[in-house]
């Protein structure tokens, strides 16, 4: 298994709309938030404790609700908020 990040149900349902500028630092971030869950959960499958529950990730132009699976070495990603002010 590799680990790995997506949208939650899907990415129109999640970021339908949303601008791509903001959408790529969300992208961006998700990337570092899995190479940091590989390096905190080394043996993910055999992860035993429950999940850390809903997190929220700040970046330029809003922010986004995430949350990490170490069994199934996923991040997944429920809202996204652009900042609604320029």
């Amino acid at each position: 298994m590799t680990w790995r990040w997506e949208y939650e149900p899907d990415e129109g349902t999640v970021a339908g709309g949303a601008p791509a500028g903001f959408l790529a630092e969300v992208e961006k971030m998700a990337d570092e938030l899995v190479r940091a869950a590989e390096v905190l959960h080394l043996h993910g499958p055999g992860y035993q404790d429950a999940d850390e529950g809903a997190k929220y990730a700040f970046v330029a132009g809003g922010f986004f609700v995430y949350m990490v699976t170490p069994r199934s070495e996923l991040l997944t990603i429920w809202q996204v908020t652009p900042n609604p002010l320029p």
